[in-house]
């Protein structure tokens, strides 16, 4: 069994929803507007939930919204929470827990990340095709269901057919959508030069501090990943600055919803 925190959470909130989720998205650094572009929108500020801390980080508001898009159910969390806050994998990825208790079957996961790939600039969206866990950390430590440890295949962690889909919307939008490797560390430092070469010698393309303990805790549920970054600085070219960062997001955040929502439309027909 696990520890029971995630139970004890998705009761608390199954009472101050309408219905069962199908899709859970994480929303990112500045990338709240995705959650207002639901319809009959229900929304709880996870203050008022057990066992699911308010992120300290600028850009992440702690609130989730539960609306409709296209016929589909989602719970959004509107900013999430980081190992480099002092929380372990487990707290991280308690609301992935949490949604997929309640139902769900798919998880869309945006965030905000630096482009290793020196082809990149500042906005561009990216569909996640892979990732590298260089956090050190795994939401499962120390977890074990049925008396078992939790041993997770990621060989297909991000889903194909959803990320077609993603390719689909952007087409329709005139979005450029490109694939790519994310790398996820623990921050909250940003990298130095020789780790961005590092980072690029094994095959990232992307790297952020968020993400992964997420993807790996949706997959040992079961759900269908989606993973959508915005590229907010890339290394070498200026100095990494959080305000920037937020900032990049926030101008970028119209084209991700719009993506997002065409998904949703998509996964509803």
């Amino acid at each position: 069994m696990s520890d029971g925190l995630a139970e004890e959470t998705a009761e608390a909130l199954r009472a101050r929803l309408p219905g069962p989720p199908d899709v859970l998205i994480t929303l990112g650094s500045g990338l709240g507007a995705v959650a207002e572009a639901l319809d009959d929108v229900v929304e709880v500020d996870v203050t008022e939930l057990p066992h699911l801390p308010t992120s300290t980080v600028i850009g992440h508001v702690g609130r989730l919204s539960f609306g409709t898009h296209g016929g589909v159910r989602v719970l959004a969390q509107v900013g999430r929470i980081h190992l480099y806050e002092g929380h372990d994998g487990a707290t991280v990825a308690r609301t992935v827990e949490v949604a997929a208790l309640l139902g769900a079957r798919t998880y869309l996961t945006t965030n905000a990340s630096g482009g290793i790939d020196p082809s990149m600039t500042p906005g561009d969206l990216v569909a996640i095709s892979d990732h590298l866990n260089l956090t050190g950390a795994s939401p499962h430590t120390g977890v074990l269901r049925d008396g078992r440890p939790v041993f997770v295949d990621l060989a297909a962690a991000y889903d194909v057919r959803l990320r077609a889909l993603a390719h689909e919307s952007a087409h329709d939008l005139a979005i450029p959508l490109r694939d790519g490797v994310y790398a996820g560390v623990r921050g909250p430092a940003y990298e130095t030069p020789a780790e961005v070469a590092a980072l690029r010698a094994v095959g990232a393309d992307l790297v952020g501090m968020s993400t992964v303990l997420e993807v790996i805790a949706a997959r040992a549920r079961g759900l269908d990943v989606l993973g959508l970054s915005i590229v907010t600085n890339v290394h070498g070219h200026v100095p990494a600055d959080h305000d920037d960062v937020v900032a990049v997001a926030e101008r970028s955040a119209p084209s991700l919803a719009a993506l997002v929502l065409g998904v949703l439309e998509r996964l509803g027909s």
